[in-house]
């Protein structure tokens, strides 16, 4: 089976996507003085990715229950097995991110991956079980977008380091391998939005209540880790989202992702 993923805005069909290896240099700056500023922040069709949700939540200080019910929508996923959590715009003509001041973007700390990424666009693939996810990139250009026509110049490497992607890259690629394992539908027959599904997608989306979840049931005595780890999946997003994971991996496709007491 091969495992893909991408992180990507809705390009629209005036995108031009073109690959780029980690040592090459695109040209791009987005500042208030270009003629496009915050154009992008508009009628977007943006995917949340889980990692995405749990910062943004925080940033708002609010739960993750308020955030999915106040902010987002359900969407067509990369398969038929799982939906995708898509960002709700304002209702109105020019249709703004909801996170969009005069001044720019309120949440700009905690933006979303793919406003993060942007002008690039990452995949990952893998070849089979037990093979490595491997990355590529493309830098987009849209027609409207002028920050490529700036003269300061990035790598990959470069860019990845400034807008500071490793650790939504590598939250992104663990999802990436979960998403992959609910495209072999392991519902059981259950269908769209069965017991299952619905726990699953309490686990990647809704983290507080998986939390609530966690505690009620004692999930984390049942498996061995030490005392270290159980502290940081009990204080830490991130970390019970990885358990998360790992549980799901486990209690649906019988992998040895956690070892049961």
């Amino acid at each position: 089976m091969v495992t893909r993923s991408e992180v990507t805005t809705e390009t629209g069909p005036d995108a031009q996507a073109i690959p780029l290896q980690e040592r090459e240099s695109f040209q791009f700056r987005c500042h208030q003085g270009v003629s496009c500023y915050l154009t992008c922040c508009h009628k977007l069709e943006l995917r949340l990715y889980p990692y995405d949700i749990i910062c943004l939540k925080n940033k708002l200080s609010c739960s993750s229950t308020e955030f999915l019910e106040r902010y987002t929508r359900l969407g067509a996923g990369v398969h038929p097995y799982f939906p995708a959590v898509m960002l709700n715009m304002v209702v109105s003509e020019e249709a703004p991110c909801p996170f969009l001041r005069e001044s720019g973007c309120s949440v700009y700390t905690d933006r979303p991956s793919a406003c993060r990424t942007y002008p690039l666009e990452r995949g990952v693939e893998k070849e089979g079980v037990g093979a490595k996810l491997k990355s590529h990139y493309s830098v987009v250009h849209h027609s409207y977008c002028k920050g490529h026509d700036e003269e300061n110049s990035y790598t990959v490497r470069q860019w990845k380091r400034e807008q500071r992607l490793d650790s939504f890259n590598l939250m992104n690629d663990l999802w990436a391998e979960v998403d992959a394992f609910f495209a072999g539908d392991p519902w059981q027959g259950e269908g769209h939005a069965g017991p299952r599904q619905q726990l699953a997608f309490m686990v990647c989306y809704n983290l507080d209540a998986f939390r609530a979840y966690c505690i009620e049931n004692k999930l984390t005595s049942r498996y061995r880790m030490d005392r270290d780890q159980r502290r940081r999946i009990e204080r830490d997003d991130a970390e019970l989202l990885k358990f998360g994971f790992n549980w799901l991996l486990h209690v649906l496709g019988n992998k040895r992702t956690l070892t049961p007491r």
